[in-house]
């Protein structure tokens, strides 16, 4: 069986470095036989989490179209850059959003329950974004999701991509070569395959 990975940053940035970790996933995924897509969460727009605005108009489309996504997938893959010791609020409100889904139509979804997800962190200081994913890792958990063990944080990470995209420390690469071994094998033997 093929395990279906969607993999997506916590970054719109333009040259985001963990644009570039995502990429680097979505390929090293790819080599080890994973169905693999790339997405941008530019592509799914939403408004601040607001719970009468929830009431009022329902779920926005953009959250809705991302669980959609997120449900067809049997695992995800999020990189995510560090603010001050945590994630970005935009990750923060996509997650919070696509966790409030219950329904699609008449047919029950719950995006995030029991989805395996790995994570990753790029950032240009010395501990490569390390503080943000023990927070990720917490927020994820409380929407249900089965957080893998391994992981991946790329300190320096200007410098840490050759130009094909691929990380060029060795011990590096083999950090997030294992992080995606792992997300697979969750995924084909623990989970259901989308």
């Amino acid at each position: 069986m093929t395990p279906r990975i969607l993999v997506f940053t916590g970054s719109v940035k333009s040259a985001s470095i963990n644009a570039k970790l995502a990429n680097a996933a979505q390929l090293a995924l790819a080599q080890l036989g994973a169905d693999v897509t790339r997405i941008s969460l530019l592509d799914y727009p939403m408004p601040l989490v607001n719970e009468d605005l929830k009431a009022e108009k329902g779920i926005p489309e953009g959250a809705m179209k991302l669980g959609r996504m997120i449900a067809d997938h049997s695992g995800v893959f999020i990189t995510s850059p560090e603010y001050n010791a945590s994630f970005p609020p935009l990750l923060k409100n996509a997650v919070d959003w696509v966790s409030l889904i219950s329904v699609d139509g008449k047919r029950p979804i719950k995006p995030w329950q029991g989805r395996y997800v790995a994570l990753g962190a790029a950032s240009n200081g010395k501990f490569g974004g390390i503080r943000g994913l023990g927070h990720l890792r917490t927020v994820m958990m409380a929407v249900g999701c089965q957080i893998i063990t391994e992981q991946c944080s790329v300190s320096s990470a200007s410098t840490a991509f050759d130009e094909a995209g691929r990380i060029i420390d060795e011990r590096v690469e083999g950090m997030l070569r294992n992080t995606c071994k792992s997300l697979i094998e969750h995924c084909r033997h623990h989970g259901t395959v989308a």
